[in-house]
């Protein structure tokens, strides 16, 4: 058995982030990865030649993923999409106001509307979200917002940018920072699906020498007082200082023996799941090139062509994505109806589309994340857990101020970061001088 210095569980991008910056301070890191393929959630399938993730995936190219990625010197090959949006409102489509000319023309918003809609997106802008205190996104909304239309158009943003439709427990200060993001710098649409990011943090990882295991599904983490002790269902074991468990929360749990009572404990039973019904469809070519994005008013549901600024096919078939936000603070009742909810979508917005279809994919309640900030938060989940030295944790629920793959890049590179500050005391404690 070859030593390690530290182990990372689980092979997305939490996992992959972590590895990277540990193995370029010349630590010895294995990653196992307990499916065939790595990169969790970011993976892509092909699916009659059309490059689908699973469901809508975009990188905020303010933060903290598409920032870390240029750091490790990752050129990512694709686009940045249009803004032009339109809104379905009771069954009929309006264009979104996103500039001047289009807040103006818009027919969605009484004069007094528009004045306020400008007044709103400015206020956003320049807004200091460190001010905003503790509260809702809806309780921020309602006092902020008076009209009724122009809190529906924020809302649907506010669902397109964080994936998430539970306003009653969003923290407001997160949600704004991530509208700060959309606003400013916008999102990337990634060539050849989110596939693309794996496998050049993959090939990142295998030049400053991670190693790699798959198919190595952890049963169990037994902690020690200076080392960790990782069981595997095909009874391999390895020892190894450090861990970071990069699974979701109540799964860390269940793995770490001795979890009960700790700080994890506590973060997974404060941990709030989000789910969505995504429906990915390849079509040959788009009925209604007019309609390349739109988001529901009156509903939580959102579609967009991402094929309009990504590469996602050889033979230029289009990748189109639509998504059913679903609220986790409600009871899930009628997910069932969804699909038939999607499809309609698309009758509306493009005519005749299933004559062009190519291929599809329908995921009825795929995790988006497993926490985010909001209001029942007691405390930041990691990076490591203080009742256990050397074990640590990472992945999209343990974002500080960050969501979604933001919250996943940047939880993996604190523990790395963490890791390595700690090694670098313990060795100077030791009088073996600092580590470089």
């Amino acid at each position: 058995m070859k030593n390690f210095d530290v182990a990372i569980v689980g092979g997305g991008l939490a996992g992959l982030t972590a590895s990277i910056y540990l193995a370029k301070a010349g630590r010895k890191v294995i990653v196992l990865e307990k499916s065939s393929r790595f990169g969790g959630r970011g993976m892509t399938i092909n699916k009659n030649g059309i490059c689908m993730n699973l469901g809508a995936h975009a990188l905020y190219r303010g933060g903290a993923a598409f920032l870390t990625f240029n750091e490790l010197g990752m050129n990512l090959p694709g686009g940045i999409p249009s803004t032009k949006a339109h809104g379905i409102w009771k069954g009929d489509i309006f264009t979104i106001p996103t500039d001047f000319r289009s807040i103006l023309s818009t027919p969605l918003l009484s004069w007094s509307a528009k004045v306020q809609f400008s007044r709103l997106m400015i206020r956003l802008g320049n807004l200091d979200v460190g001010e905003v205190p503790k509260m809702s996104l809806t309780t921020w909304a309602e006092h902020e917002i008076k009209d009724p239309m122009v809190r529906n158009i924020f809302y649907a943003l506010c669902r397109t940018t964080t994936y998430t439709f539970a306003p009653t427990i969003q923290l407001a200060s997160s949600v704004l920072k991530q509208i700060q993001l959309s606003i400013k710098e916008g999102v990337f649409y990634v060539d050849g699906g989110w596939e693309t990011i794996i496998t050049k943090l993959r090939d990142i990882a295998n030049h400053v020498g991670v190693q790699f295991l798959a198919k190595k599904h952890v049963l169990e983490i037994e902690h020690y007082e200076d080392k960790q002790r990782i069981y595997c269902f095909d009874d391999e074991v390895f020892e190894v200082g450090t861990v970071i468990v990069t699974t979701p929360p109540k799964e860390a749990c269940n793995i770490i023996k001795g979890a009960e009572g700790t700080s994890l404990h506590r973060w997974s039973e404060q941990s709030v799941p989000v789910t969505v019904a995504a429906l990915d469809i390849g079509l040959r070519r788009l009925p209604n090139p007019t309609h390349q994005f739109a988001l529901g008013l009156d509903q939580p549901i959102f579609f967009t062509n991402q094929s309009r600024a990504a590469k996602l096919s050889d033979d230029g078939s289009i990748a189109v994505s639509l998504i059913k936000y679903q609220n986790p603070a409600l009871e899930m009742k009628h997910t069932h109806e969804d699909k038939g909810q999607l499809e309609s979508t698309m009758d509306l917005l493009h005519p005749n589309w299933k004559r062009e279809v190519v291929a599809q994919q329908y995921l009825p309640t795929i995790k988006v994340v497993y926490d985010f900030p909001h209001i029942n938060r007691v405390e930041t989940p990691g990076p490591n857990i203080p009742e256990m030295p050397g074990v640590y944790v990472a992945g999209d629920w343990a974002g500080h101020d960050e969501i979604l793959a933001d919250a996943a890049v940047a939880s993996g590179k604190r523990a790395a970061l963490h890791i390595l500050k700690q090694l670098e005391s313990e060795a100077v404690h030791h009088g073996n001088g600092a580590i470089i």
